[in-house]
């Protein structure tokens, strides 16, 4: 499973994710991308990264129920 390390997102995304023990896109695959954008740090650009990254690797966010 892919490092969120080896994305180019910023650090201030980085740490946030890090803080909810979010390091790798498997893990980003178990959220939504509202519940992302609620932790202080992460914004659009990184989930959009992100996103761009579970697509290659045939995941994708958590859909909302």
């Amino acid at each position: 499973d892919m490092n969120l390390n080896e994305l180019k997102i910023g650090e201030p995304a980085r740490r946030a994710l890090k803080t909810r023990n979010i390091e790798t896109l498997e893990q980003c695959s178990m959220f939504t991308k509202n519940e992302l954008l609620e932790l202080h740090g992460v914004g659009p650009k990184a989930v959009r990264i992100i996103e761009e990254e579970l697509i290659k690797q045939n995941l994708s966010y958590k859909k909302r129920l």
